[in-house]
């Protein structure tokens, strides 16, 4: 205990350290300032027309589909339509019929609508018959405003591998290292001081950033707790492999910097991308960050069934990556 006290007090030194601590809960704050922002207007369809080309029942008809941006010549909605910082669609009248204009690098999705629009504005006064069933949103956060917590969520719940990974290259560089073996302490002390100080800097700031920027029921609290607690033991492990195998400060930020790539990007990309129910998907959960990832989203997302793969998952994560730091240790003994 003792030792563990000294080394949280030397971490506190450490301003990679604090900064890693303090980041997940800054950009937490962030997300709780914009809490009154509609992240869904932002990512409304842009059109744009030209004034007094377009009829009042053409832009009122627009407008139930997104924002509508009157421009005085076509020469100003060319410009817009052109401009790389917008995803702006020109709508174009000719008598009762429209037609679209884009400059060719919108996201598809904006491609798709450009495409159907005319057609579907042929079709406007066209009956038809459709079953309307509304669905009560589980919770109150749109899409994006939840992937930003989520991505903050999982960086934070992973920085005990930055906390783990710094601790033991800034022993090695100043000499602690070669103290470390020479003190009456076993490896197993060793091991579990520095899983202790990852662990416990990945979880208070988790806890912190989640208190600022989550709601959750109470119902709720059990399963995110435990993929805290799993989530933040897997990342201190993953740190004491990295800060092993790092010979200096430069080498050991690499490291960090490509493990928190693959912690973030590929979660994200399966998530948005890759349908659920295929087996690509499911692979995904060979990355220990997909399946907290995925276990927080389904939680803000209101959909707790669906946990217990995430859970599973991370459990043998958990497992896997003890028996492979044992094995580690022993390799490494045996070469000494």
């Amino acid at each position: 205990m003792i030792e563990l006290r000294y080394q949280l007090k030397s971490i506190r030194r450490d301003k990679m350290c604090v900064l890693t601590f303090l980041l997940p809960v800054i950009v937490g704050l962030i997300i709780n300032l914009l809490s009154g922002v509609s992240f869904q207007s932002i990512s409304e369809t842009l059109f744009g027309v030209v004034q007094g080309e377009a009829t009042e029942d053409t832009v009122e008809w627009l407008r139930q589909s997104g924002t509508v941006v009157q421009y005085e010549t076509m020469d100003d909605l060319r410009n817009a339509v052109n401009d790389p910082s917008t995803q702006m669609i020109g709508v174009l009248q000719t008598g009762g019929a429209i037609r679209t204009l884009i400059s060719g690098d919108e996201l598809e999705v904006n491609r798709v609508i450009a495409d159907t629009l005319p057609q579907v504005y042929k079709n406007r006064t066209s009956p038809m018959t459709v079953d309307l069933t509304i669905i009560p949103a589980g919770t109150d956060n749109d899409g994006l405003k939840s992937l930003l917590i989520v991505i903050t969520l999982v960086t934070a719940m992973f920085m005990g591998c930055t906390f783990n990974a710094m601790n033991i290259i800034s022993e090695k560089e100043d000499g602690i290292e070669l103290i470390n073996q020479v003190l009456p302490m076993t490896t197993r002390s060793y091991v579990v001081q520095k899983i202790l100080l990852g662990f416990i800097g990945g979880m208070a700031s988790t806890i912190v950033t989640a208190l600022i920027c989550m709601r959750l029921e109470s119902a709720q609290a059990l399963p995110f707790l435990l993929i805290i607690l799993l989530s933040a033991y897997i990342s201190a492990l993953i740190g004491l492999f990295i800060g092993a195998l790092s010979n200096g400060l430069m080498i050991g930020i690499v490291y960090i910097k490509i493990v928190m790539i693959l912690f973030l990007a590929p979660p994200i990309f399966f998530y948005l991308i890759v349908p659920d129910n295929t087996i690509a998907f499911r692979l995904s959960y060979i990355l220990p960050s997909s399946a907290t990832f995925y276990g927080i989203m389904d939680l803000l997302n209101g959909k707790p069934a669906k946990l217990w793969p995430a859970l599973a998952a991370l459990l043998a994560h958990a497992f896997i990556w003890s028996i492979a730091y044992k094995l580690f240790q022993m390799i490494k003994k045996a070469e000494i």
